[in-house]
């Protein structure tokens, strides 16, 4: 069984997120969707809230398992049996991070393949940080995320229309 893992903050879920899960579920045996711990991020939603935004929207997809993780992301793919990491490209400005991490997972696990997909062109100026922004100006997120998540950023935000600590994306 070919298993991939696509792992992220999921903070929130986006239809660029859907997108590539979507495509790799098409492709591989099995997809791990790995919501990541991670304390260096400050998340909008608890990583129980995300996991289950991800859940939700990924309900029907064939193939596709959620869970979470913490520490070392391909320690984490090889307790679960996974050849390969999928991550996002949006624009060139991914790459050169994105390529870092990939060499360091290598280094740390030779048998661990990472693959670059690109989201759907409508989707490549889209990340999670635009869509609570947008969220938390009052704007409509619907055509960016799916049903459950715009209505939990709706929840979440009701009664703080403000921007965020160290500004808004909107300068």
């Amino acid at each position: 069984m070919r298993t991939v893992i696509y792992p992220g903050s999921f903070d929130p879920l986006t239809n660029g997120h859907l997108d590539l899960i979507e495509r790799a579920a098409r492709l591989f045996d099995r997809v791990i969707v790995a919501v990541a711990e991670n304390d260096a991020k400050q998340p909008l939603f608890t990583l129980e809230e995300r996991r289950r935004l991800v859940e939700c929207s990924t309900r029907g997809l064939p193939h596709v398992r959620v869970d979470t993780f913490e520490g070392l992301l391909v320690e984490y793919v090889v307790r679960q049996k996974g050849q390969a990491i999928i991550r996002g490209l949006r624009a060139v400005s991914d790459f050169e991070f994105e390529f870092q991490l990939a060499l360091m997972n290598r280094k740390l696990c030779e048998k661990v393949e990472t693959l670059f997909m690109m989201p759907k062109d409508t989707y490549t100026f889209l990340s999670s940080r635009v869509v609570k922004e947008i969220s938390r100006l009052g704007g409509d997120v619907s055509p960016f995320v799916p049903p459950a998540v715009r209505k939990a950023l709706r929840s979440k935000l009701r009664g703080r229309r403000h921007p965020t600590p160290g500004g808004s994306v909107w300068h």
